[in-house]
């Protein structure tokens, strides 16, 4: 649906006549190897809040793995909203953004994810409304393009390491993120060094444990990364005393992610000066406004930032963006690589990615139109005999 651009600068309330959700499911270009699970696909919640000044604004809702990563579902955000969230958001003025999202805050506990999806939603309408881009109407970008990082997580080393190189040879890729932990250390630590060595100086290369190690398996394998050149480690251990142990010990950064899930947690994370890093996700953040609290954290005690991703489709992804980009620093870079991850496209103009970085739209808005066609024809509800993403558990073969 193209963006309406209103430029209102009357006062009068426009509210919120209709909420939407569906499911989309979206194949991926390869399975998705995590240490908790395997992706074959991805599945998308698209919620679209229609307004009465003709404006329809959407966000998206996504999770890694359905329920492997956390307690939020694209199923259970949709029923979530369909349930909870849309009795409270019909009939309320859309003009006022954040006294909605305190509204629903106090009246909905937790549900970070689906939050994100409406806010998203929220602001993404507004801008239509004012003919501004979300970053502007989150207090101003100040960048307007962004590094991009690409996950390798085939499991299989020469795959990975041929994968590397085509993304450097196309210029869209030169920091590169490896999902291990489902191997022994000393396997993974090999698999790692054998592709840092492979790509020398030309590709960074950082890995990403998903909580898998226990507290003494991070310090041999830390100390086996910084050898093989890894310049950064996310969330190697589950535990926030664990993480603060290893903070400082090897000679490479210690990223927060799974242990941050809002500004609550980043303030007790930076107390205790935790970890180096932040990998910042605005759904497990709660929203681009609380993404960004927890970005004013981490600002004000020194503690550097990464853009993380929860492996969204285009809509995630792009709102994600307009949050960093207002970011005062971004030392880490994003991995906003979603949309690369589908085989499908569901705009009808693709996210500009190129030399590296992806473009943020300066259209009113998200600044992107869905292609309507394309939505359809993958939507759950709609597609008989749909083949719903599939997502394997750590451990369960094909």
């Amino acid at each position: 649906m193209e963006p309406t651009q209103h430029n209102q600068t009357s006062t009068a309330p426009v509210r919120i006549e209709r909420v939407e959700t569906f499911l989309v499911d979206l194949p991926t270009i390869r399975p998705h190897k995590l240490s908790m699970a395997t992706m074959d696909g991805q599945t998308l919640m698209l919620v679209r809040l229609y307004c009465s000044d003709g404006t329809v604004g959407v966000g998206e809702g996504t999770t890694i793995g359905g329920l492997a990563y956390g307690a939020e579902s694209p199923e259970g955000m949709k029923l979530a909203i369909d349930t909870y969230f849309a009795p409270q958001l019909l009939g309320a003025d859309a003009n006022h953004v954040p006294a909605m999202m305190a509204k629903l805050n106090k009246g909905i506990h937790d549900n970070r994810f689906a939050k994100c999806a409406v806010e998203t939603a929220l602001f993404d309408a507004l801008g239509q409304r004012t003919g501004l881009p979300v970053s502007q109407l989150l207090g101003g970008r100040v960048r307007d393009s962004l590094p991009v990082a690409w996950t390798l997580a085939s499991g299989d080393t020469a795959k990975d390491i041929d994968e590397a190189e085509r993304m450097l040879a196309a210029r869209r890729h030169k920091i590169f993120k490896l999902k291990i932990g489902r191997r022994a250390v000393d396997a993974d630590v090999a698999h790692v060094a054998a592709i840092k060595k492979a790509l020398g100086d030309r590709g960074a290369v950082r890995v990403d444990v998903n909580m898998a190690w226990s507290e003494l398996d991070a310090q041999r394998g830390l100390a086996g990364l910084v050898d093989a050149g890894c310049e950064l480690v996310e969330q190697p251990v589950a535990s926030v005393d664990a993480l603060t142990r290893l903070k400082g010990r090897f000679a490479i950064a210690v990223m927060a992610d799974e242990s941050l899930t809002g500004p609550v947690s980043a303030f007790a994370l930076a107390r205790q000066s935790g970890v180096d890093v932040f990998a910042i996700k605005t759904e497990q953040s709660g929203g681009l406004r609380a993404a960004q609290q927890v970005a004013g954290i981490a600002d004000a005690a020194g503690i550097e930032l990464y853009g993380g991703t929860m492996l969204e489709g285009a809509i995630g992804t792009i709102a994600s963006a307009h949050a960093f980009a207002t970011f005062r620093e971004l030392q880490w870079g994003t991995e906003l690589f979603g949309p690369l991850l589908l085989t499908e496209e569901i705009l009808a103009e693709p996210l500009q990615y190129r030399d590296f970085q992806l473009a943020v739209p300066t259209a009113p808005g998200l600044g992107i139109a869905l292609d309507e066609d394309r939505v359809q024809f993958f939507r759950r509800d709609k597609k008989q005999g749909a083949t719903v993403a599939v997502v394997r558990p750590a451990g369960i073969a094909r």
